[in-house]
């Protein structure tokens, strides 16, 4: 299944880059390359170091292969002494994905350069930059755990944009009416960001949903059961319609090889089956697929990349109003329930009826208070990818409202300038949302990926 490819590890190849001339101090060089390799056993990944170290043309290319043939996904280049700076363009031609430069410490010690790394991997950058190719860069200790999150966070981006390269997005139904800013356009998806998208009609869907056995549906139903949720206005006998749906979703992520799923909910849906499928995309949400309700397919994009970021799980809501200080997330019923109190807490997701066309099955609750949140969005205009986002923590709401409910407390912006901004930027109404506070990774994936941030 797609999706569920973003939870896996990611394979990185650690390549050490040096030249047949020996320079500067090989011995502190040597040390400084086993401690890269102590701290890369440590990172959430698994690590491929290639047989050779690569000095010129042809051993780069045999190492290449090497991470090629193991699976590799995300190259990581080191000069613990300066390497040649010459196959910086043979790399380009070999490896088709940002590669990340890590540069090492000098030796504090003694009047003598001991490595010159830093000015190899910005000798590499720049290269790379004047080629117009993407890359990402970091400088640090090995064993300095700050070093290590910024090259963790830098793994992550570089495996984003490969993935997204080779990412099935689909469309069930369109974007909801009136919605046209999240229209997809598959040929800016592709080239802005390289993935492919396929469309689906809601009779496909119908026929999907329709033929699912109900052995099936009754297998559901007991997991639903189990997930210990109470009810508000809808009731038990609710829960097979809303399995069905939730099945027919996750069809289409596993028989479709899809790894983003945007469905047209609003309005047909609940006239058609009766019910609304929020329950259904909460849960695939709290499993980590890429859903996103009302045909926003760059909305599900976006909850893509936080999973494979290692954000934590998405919500994807609107935008409902604000005051100085704070935004008021709203949305269909459909927020992840692990964002929300514990069952039998205030503000606990409860199954409920849709407060508009009545009828089950959505969740209704409040973000968890106190929780460190990232805002942000992903979308298309003037042809090109743009990315916005702001760190917040959430609040108990002012007041209560039906359906999913949320409070941010914005930490580094006004959020009237950054509405306004943002409405002139093009931006959809929808923001993903996801605990914690992850803005500067978004800013720097941008920056790798090509795609235009706005502070």
């Amino acid at each position: 299944m797609g999706s569920a490819n973003s939870n896996n590890r990611i394979r990185v190849g650690l390549i050490f880059l040096g030249r047949k001339r020996r320079g500067f101090d090989m011995d502190w060089g040597t040390e400084m390359e086993e401690k890269v390799r102590d701290a890369a056993q440590e990172l959430p990944f698994d690590i491929f170091e290639p047989s050779e170290k690569a000095v010129d043309e042809d051993s780069l290319k045999k190492v290449v292969a090497e991470c090629k043939e193991a699976g590799v996904q995300v190259l990581v280049l080191l000069q613990t002494t300066i390497g040649d700076g010459r196959l910086a363009p043979t790399l380009a031609q070999a490896w088709p994905y940002p590669p990340v430069i890590w540069a090492t410490p000098e030796n504090q010690e003694g009047d003598m350069i001991s490595s010159c790394s830093l000015v190899g991997a910005h000798v590499w950058a720049s290269t790379y930059r004047q080629m117009d190719r993407s890359f990402d860069v970091l400088n640090g200790d090995p064993k300095d755990p700050k070093t290590v999150e910024l090259l963790t966070t830098s793994i992550r981006i570089s495996a984003i944009v490969q993935k997204l390269k080779h990412t099935r997005v689909g469309l069930v139904g369109g974007h909801a009416p009136g919605f046209i800013a999240m229209a997809a356009d598959p040929f800016v998806m592709h080239r802005g960001l390289g993935v492919q998208l396929q469309t689906y009609s809601l009779i496909e869907f119908e026929n999907v949903a329709k033929a699912i056995s109900d052995e099936a549906v009754a297998a559901d139903v007991e997991k639903a059961k189990a997930l210990g949720l109470d009810y508000k206005d809808a009731s038990e006998e609710d829960l097979p319609m809303a399995s069905r749906l939730y099945l027919a979703i996750r069809h289409f992520f596993e028989e479709e090889n899809l790894d983003v799923l945007g469905v047209r909910c609003w309005p047909e849906m609940p006239n058609t089956f009766g019910q609304w499928p929020y329950l259904g995309m909460a849960r695939l949400a709290d499993e980590g697929l890429a859903i996103a309700c009302e045909g926003d397919v760059d909305g599900g994009i976006g909850a893509l990349i936080g999973e494979m970021m290692d954000m934590g799980r998405c919500y994807i809501t609107d935008w409902l109003e604000h005051d100085e200080e704070t935004i008021t997330l709203w949305h269909v019923g459909a927020a992840p329930p692990s964002l929300c109190p514990s069952t039998g807490e205030e503000g606990a997701a409860k199954i409920a009826k849709h407060f508009n066309i009545v009828k089950p099955t959505v969740l209704e609750g409040e973000l968890k208070a106190g929780m460190p949140l990232t805002l942000f969005r992903l979308w298309r205009c003037d042809g090109k990818y743009h990315l916005t986002s702001a760190d917040a923590v959430s609040e108990k709401p002012h007041r209560k409202l039906m359906m999913s409910n949320g409070l941010a407390r914005l930490l580094n912006r006004k959020p009237n300038e950054w509405f306004q901004d943002m409405c002139h930027a093009g931006m959809p109404h929808h923001l993903n949302v996801f605990p914690g506070n992850h803005s500067s990774k978004l800013k720097r994936y941008a920056t790798v990926a090509g795609i235009e941030w706005h502070d």
